[in-house]
């Protein structure tokens, strides 16, 4: 059989090979702390769930329109109108099954074989998977290390850019560091969106789980809502990682496209789930708040075991639920060179498994340090503090 040739460009997320290996190490009868993975071990609120059965009970379950029901549309659109200062409605918003289709979407939408698409590196691996399987040319941009945030060297990302250049990729609050653009950020990126004629990937998975202040979209600066898609995503505020359900947001010619490829590629979105979305958005946020308090609880109690650890620093992002430490000391003092083997090794003898750099795209030249990120949404604190104290041991001795 000769498949096609563009499987051969085709990525995949590692992180679950992680899974695999955390599987079989568990399987041999060992105990594994699960920080590998961005999966939640926390419910669905129940009143989310619950409207759902109700709708499907009450026979929502055959075809609905294939950009989404109208009154999910439109109470998304309200609800992300008045968080990001912008005017939407329903014509703007496409439901999506998840947030990935989002992200495949917007490139088929807009780019050509050929055209050049700026993405994050480290950042989440689906970007250069699906850039460079659309025949894109993937152009990673660098995150650096700062006092209390990653952040985007702007300059590189500047002089990146060719008349080719067509897309940029921006999540903010970003998996897998952490990092929340600054003003200053935000206003740097919209003058290159605005001086180069680029569309903008606004990934806003993670805008919802943020632990103080609000959230700042890049779409409230002047004149990007016009360029700008969002990922939107009901996985994370909700605890809905399974019922596979988010939203394409943006300019209207766009968004017709994206419904358009809807049509073709699944006709539409869970019809009975999106009835738990409306409940998520209009009815108890105690559920949504809950959720929040437990993960700034893990947030704290990880940052806090981690930088108790001998050669480890890590910063405590203000959003998202992942932790993006420096280990090459800790590294060093192990006598680990290669952060897969420290990661390997790390999982045979204390059973913690996380992902690392390596997870998140292909390292940039003139990457020296070494990290590892955690995932604390599906471990319970009482297994961070296990886990992290065998992690210090190992590290320590």
């Amino acid at each position: 059989m000769k498949l096609a040739d563009r499987i051969q460009r085709l990525g995949t997320e590692t992180a679950f090979a992680v899974s695999a290996e955390a599987a079989a190490h568990a399987a041999q009868g060992n105990s594994v702390y699960p920080f590998h993975l961005g999966d939640m071990n926390l419910a669905t609120p129940a009143n989310v769930t619950e409207a759902a059965v109700k709708a499907m009970r009450d026979g929502k379950t055959g075809y609905c329109p294939n950009a989404g029901i109208p009154r999910l549309r439109e109470l998304l659109a309200a609800d992300v109108s008045a968080s990001h200062g912008v005017r939407y409605s329903l014509e703007n918003v496409a439901i999506q099954p998840g947030g990935k289709p989002t992200i495949g979407k917007f490139f088929l939408a807009l780019l050509n074989p050929g055209d050049e698409v700026l993405y994050p590196s480290p950042g989440y691996p689906i970007y250069e998977s699906q850039i460079e399987f659309l025949g894109g040319v993937a152009k990673p941009y660098r995150y650096r290390e700062g006092e209390r945030t990653f952040t985007i060297d702007i300059e590189e990302m500047r002089r990146q850019i060719t008349p080719r250049t067509r897309l940029l990729v921006l999540n903010d609050l970003q998996n897998p560091t952490g990092a929340e653009c600054s003003a200053a950020e935000r206003e740097a990126l919209a003058e290159l969106v605005l001086a180069n004629d680029l569309y903008v990937l606004c990934d806003e998975a993670y805008f919802d789980i943020r632990y103080d202040g609000r959230s700042t979209s890049f779409v409230s600066l002047p004149g990007m809502a016009e360029r700008c898609i969002i990922l939107y995503t009901f996985s994370k505020k909700f605890a809905m990682t399974g019922w596979r359900l988010g939203a394409s947001i943006g300019p209207r010619p766009i968004i017709d496209v994206i419904a358009k490829l809807n049509v073709n590629d699944e006709s539409c979105s869970n019809h009975f789930v999106q009835f738990g979305a409306i409940e998520g958005l209009t009815g108890d946020p105690s559920g949504p708040r809950q959720i929040l308090r437990i993960l700034k609880e893990r947030r704290d109690l990880a940052v806090e075991l981690l930088n108790g650890v001998k050669g480890v620093h890590c910063l405590r992002p203000n959003a998202t639920f992942y932790l993006f430490p420096n280990v090459t000391q800790a590294m060093q003092t192990r006598g680990f060179s290669d952060v897969e083997s420290f990661r390997r090794s790390l999982l045979r003898e204390t059973g913690v498994s996380v992902c690392s750099r390596l997870h998140f795209g292909r390292p940039l030249p003139g990457e020296h340090q070494c990290y590892i990120r955690l995932a604390y949404s599906g471990i319970n604190a009482a297994e961070i503090r296990e886990g992290l104290g065998r992690f210090k041991a190992f590290i320590e001795g």
